[in-house]
This record gives structure tokens, C-alpha cells and sequence, in this order.
């Protein structure tokens, strides 16, 4: 009876992907991974967040993905992490900031990626943004992801590299987690300085140049940039007033500031020069407007000589010069293909045709 139950329910119940129940099955609550450091080194075996204690000269790092509402109350409640906290990490697009919750620091930092395609279209993605939020406590560190972008496993392989900057603490993770950000955001602008300069080619080439909707598909793109690179840059330097960074760290924030305002100065730029070539190619549209228009106006001119004649000589009049005369049709075809030449030798050296 209950096999019968079983396959009833599986047989309407909706069918998953091996990649979601894969996913289901090693990440349950949403942990990416989690390990204590001790002495710059990661502790061997496994470690869960919820039998973590606080011991001397060690700190727990614990990566989540997009958790839900019940995983992170029961994060806060091991961490004990104010409940604002557990409402603000599970949802995402935040912008940068960095804030003291007691003991607790909560740094936000906006992830960024470019996304590869042949050639820029009206609905293309060019960058994919998301946002991870570090909890920094005396003893732990929490991040929390959300979006595709930003992907923190090579974040953690490479500082666990350098045992004398985990040395420092949690504080150490920040670090990592903030050079990772801004190295993606130098990275990132420089595939986009390239598909800038294909659409600058494009619009000052001789073929037909890039429809208008792809530049502003393109600013729409600059605007997701901006927000995650220039909001940045208040933050980071507030962090290095807080007392809870070791002096170790400071040159290394120092560091990762001024490679952010290079990105920020490149991303502004990009913008500049994005509004300089988008006024260049409406004024192209334009000129190609004003061209078509002398076309029709020429060819409309050229075609009325035709059309006078006609009119005149089919009003039916008794006494019309030429009306009796033997000759008089050619002479009259004669004539309004000299006109018509005439008037489109005129055109074509005025460049309207």
C-alpha cells in the first residue's frame, strides 16, 4: 500500500534536474563551505557552524549561498546575530555600505561579471551583478551571496595560500573577499572598454553603423557597473576608520582603495565616452534622415515635369500648340526627357541623389 503511495506521489510530483537534487543533497542549508583556521592554517575534518565555539587563536569561516529565513535564524542564533541582521542577508541587491552591529561588522559588497556574447544587441547582458554581505565578528566571519556573480571557492583557495595574512583574523577574510570584488571590477571594465570600442568603430565606419537601441541597451549595462563599483568607495574608507581592523591589515585596505578609484575613474570614463558616441550616431540618424528627405524631394521634382505635361496637353482645348502637328508627341517626350535629365544632372552634383 505505501509503495503504491510512493509511486503516486512521485508520478505527480514535479520533476527536478540531477543538478538541482545533486545541489539538494551535499548543500541541505545552503552552505558552501565551512572551516576554522588556526594559526593562518585550515583544521582538518569537517566543521558546521552549529557546533562552532569560541577558542583562542582560531576563527570559523563560514560561506552561504542565497540561505533562507530558517538557516540564517539558525546561524544567528549559534553567531548571536541581531534579528535585522538575519532580515537583511536573506534578501539581495543591498548597496555597498559597512555598519557596526555590536560586536558585529557588516561589510556589503556588490559582485560583477561580465557576460560573453558575439556582438552587442538591443536586449544583450553585458554585466551581471549581485552582492555578498560579510559578517565580521571577533571570532568568525560570515559571507552570504546572492546571484550567479562573484563566486567565493577561489577566494578562499587562494588566502588559504598565505597562512601569515590568516594569521591577522577574520579580518583577513574582508580583505580576500574585497580584493577579489575590485580585481573583478578592473576585469570586468576591461571587456567592456572592448565592446565600447567595437561600437565606436561601428558608428564611425562607412557600412550601416549600430542601431541606437544598442547603445542604450549598453548605458543600461554602464548603470549596473556604476552602482556596484562607485558606491564602494565611502565605505571602503570608513573601514579604515574602524578600530576592529588590525594595523596589520590597513596598507592592504589602503591597497584596495586606490585600485577602486581607478575603477571607479575607468567606469565614469566609459560613461563619457559612451554619451559622446551615442550624440555622435543621433546626429548620423539625423543626417540620414535629412538625406532621405533631399532624395524624395529630388525624385518628387524630377517626377512632376512628366506630370505638368501630361496635364496640360489632356485638357481636351481645341486650339493647343503642337495639338495638329505630325510631330508633336515626340517633340513633347523629347522635351520632358531633357527637363528630367537636366534636373537630375543638377541633384546628383548637389548630392541629392
Amino acid at each position: 500500500m505505501f509503495k503504491l503511495l510512493g509511486r503516486l506521489v512521485e508520478g505527480i510530483a514535479p520533476r527536478t534536474t540531477g543538478a538541482a537534487v545533486e545541489r539538494r543533497r551535499h548543500n541541505p542549508d545552503a552552505v558552501v563551505d565551512c572551516a576554522v583556521y588556526q594559526a593562518g592554517r585550515r583544521r582538518p575534518g569537517p566543521a558546521h557552524y552549529a557546533s562552532a565555539r569560541r577558542r583562542r587563536g582560531e576563527f570559523l569561516w563560514l560561506g552561504l549561498h542565497e540561505p533562507d529565513l530558517v538557516t540564517m535564524r539558525s546561524v544567528a542564533e549559534t553567531f548571536g546575530l541581531h534579528e535585522l541582521i538575519v532580515e537583511q542577508t536573506t534578501e539581495g541587491g543591498h548597496r555597498p555600505l559597512v555598519e557596526s552591529a555590536g560586536e558585529v561588522t557588516r561589510l556589503v559588497l556588490r559582485t560583477a561579471r561580465y557576460v560573453e556574447h558575439e556582438e552587442l544587441t538591443a536586449t544583450s547582458e553585458v554585466v551581471d551583478t549581485g552582492d555578498v554581505t560579510l559578517l565580521i565578528g571577533s571570532w568568525f566571519v560570515i559571507t552570504v551571496r546572492h546571484g550567479t556573480a562573484g563566486a567565493l571557492w577561489p577566494v578562499r583557495r587562494d588566502v588559504e595560500k598565505r597562512p601569515e595574512l590568516l594569521r591577522t583574523g577574520p579580518w583577513a577574510v574582508a580583505y580576500a573577499v574585497a580584493n577579489r570584488m575590485v580585481d573583478d571590477y578592473l576585469a570586468v571594465s576591461m571587456d567592456v572598454e572592448h565592446d565600447l570600442e567595437r561600437i565606436e568603430e561601428e558608428t564611425f565606419a562607412t557600412r550601416r553603423s549600430a542601431d541606437v537601441a544598442h547603445f542604450y541597451q549598453l548605458k543600461r549595462e554602464m548603470v549596473e557597473l556604476k552602482r556596484a563599483v562607485l558606491p564602494l568607495q565611502e565605505p571602503l574608507v570608513r573601514l579604515l576608520d574602524l578600530t576592529e581592523v588590525p594595523p596589520a591589515l590597513r596598507p592592504y585596505f589602503v591597497d584596495v582603495r586606490d585600485r577602486l578609484a581607478r575603477a571607479a575613474d575607468r567606469v565614469a570614463g566609459f560613461d563619457d565616452l559612451l554619451n559622446s558616441v551615442l550624440q555622435a550616431r543621433l546626429t548620423q540618424v539625423t543626417l540620414e534622415q535629412n538625406n532621405d528627405m533631399r532624395m524624395i524631394a529630388a525624385w518628387a521634382a524630377i517626377a512632376a515635369v512628366p506630370t505638368v505635361g501630361a496635364g496640360i496637353y489632356g485638357m481636351n482645348f481645341t486650339n493647343m500648340p503642337g495639338i495638329d502637328s505630325r510631330y508633336g508627341f515626340a517633340v513633347t517626350i523629347v522635351i520632358v526627357l531633357l527637363v528630367c535629365s537636366g534636373l537630375f544632372w543638377r541633384f546628383k552634383r548637389a548630392g541629392w541623389l
